[in-house]
């Protein structure tokens, strides 16, 4: 421990910068949990129109930034596994049987994240919601952590010229650790996020989806095809409904739905593994739909959005009072300017401000309405 990058004021730096990385992670990530799995006393709005694309786009970049950090930390303090005795009171025992769940949990979050954003799920549990629990435990472990470090931070923090501070001849010394660890985030950051940020696309040598290349300029997560509904789609037998809690129910052919379409809008694909693209958007107002079945706009009422796929876990998605009422919530049959391609949900499919890409439910056949 007394080489500058294992000391701890280099263990410190690090772990603050770590502890925010954390937070970050941990709030866009419930608020992404909250996206798809509601609550009733908190509805998620539909303004602004890009906040999740911004929340889950600094969640993935900041996941990734965080790696090398985090790789950082651990090389900084791994010196202190070999410490003699290994506990010297039953605090200090409780102190460092909490990183057993902070340790094993950060690598877990970082690991299972990298690897669901590129696709690869080499684990049987479904990741969502692990990822969703481990978070908690993570965050409660980081917490009592930096209750029982605080001190010890604060007090290295406070004497920058400590002896121990100096780097042997040719050494890598904190400053140039520190700085190392810097760029390596940097580069991480930089050539990861441009899958969120125009901007940066030319560079993004790394991130697992550039979201310019698709039908129509726009990518897809599930083709019509894996989903299992190209005859049903193209049946000219199809009609959208709009049924349950209305005063009467409708029914519209795919020809309909065209001709009703005159609201365009400017709205994100945001998905939740990080990429997301703006697009133009042509479609009818869900709102004005319900209107036609008698729907109150005033009424509290839940509309359930249902997919011609057979099953699946994302096949039905629900809209709250706020969402069902925006101008903006639309079922799209036209994307920048193109009759809506069969892998984007032809014959029509929900967009609306404000929603996680597995929320913008494709091929929809279905609008029941729920009353409160």
């Amino acid at each position: 421990m007394r080489r500058p990058v294992h000391d701890a004021r280099t263990a410190a730096i690090l772990g603050i910068a770590l502890g925010a990385c954390f937070l970050i992670c941990f709030l866009t990530g419930l608020y992404s949990h909250l996206q798809q799995h509601p609550v009733d006393w908190l509805p998620i709005p539909p303004r602004p129109a890009s906040l999740y694309r911004v929340t889950q786009g600094l969640h993935v970049a900041t996941g990734f930034a965080t790696v090398p950090l985090l790789l950082a930390k651990l090389w900084s303090v791994y010196p202190r596994l070999f410490h003699w005795p290994p506990v010297t009171s039953a605090a200090h025992a409780a102190e460092r049987l909490m990183l057993v769940p902070l340790v094993c949990g950060a690598v877990f979050q970082l690991f299972s994240g990298v690897a669901n954003v590129s696709r690869w799920y080499p684990w049987t549990f479904f990741f969502p919601a692990a990822h969703y629990w481990v978070a908690w435990i993570t965050i409660g472990a980081l917490v009592a952590h930096i209750g029982a470090k605080a001190a010890v931070a604060r007090a290295a923090l406070a004497r920058p010229g400590h002896p121990v501070a100096a780097a042997a001849p040719g050494a890598l010394g904190r400053r140039g650790f520190l700085g190392a660890v810097a760029v390596a985030m940097g580069v991480v950051t930089v050539t990861t996020a441009g899958q969120t940020l125009p901007a940066l696309r030319p560079l993004t040598l790394f991130a697992q989806r550039r979201p310019d290349i698709g039908p129509q300029g726009v990518p897809v997560n599930r083709s019509a095809v894996q989903a299992g509904v190209v005859d049903a789609a193209a049946d000219p037998a199809y009609r959208l409904r709009v049924t349950g809690a209305v005063a009467r129910p409708v029914e519209l052919t795919a020809g309909d739905l065209d001709r009703l379409a005159r609201r365009e809008a400017e709205l994100p694909i945001a998905c939740v593994e990080g990429w997301s693209v703006s697009a133009r958007w042509r479609g009818v107002p869900v709102a004005e739909l319900l209107a036609a079945a008698g729907v109150d706009p005033h009424d509290d009422v839940t509309v359930r959005v249902e997919s011609l796929q057979a099953g699946g876990r994302y096949r039905t998605s629900e809209l709250n009072h706020l969402q069902a009422r925006d101008s903006d919530t639309l079922l799209a049959v036209a994307l920048n300017g193109e009759r809506l391609d069969l892998d984007h949900g032809y014959p029509c499919r929900l967009i609306g401000p404000n929603r996680a890409g597995v929320l913008q439910t494709k091929w929809v056949r279905d609008l029941v309405v729920i009353r409160a």
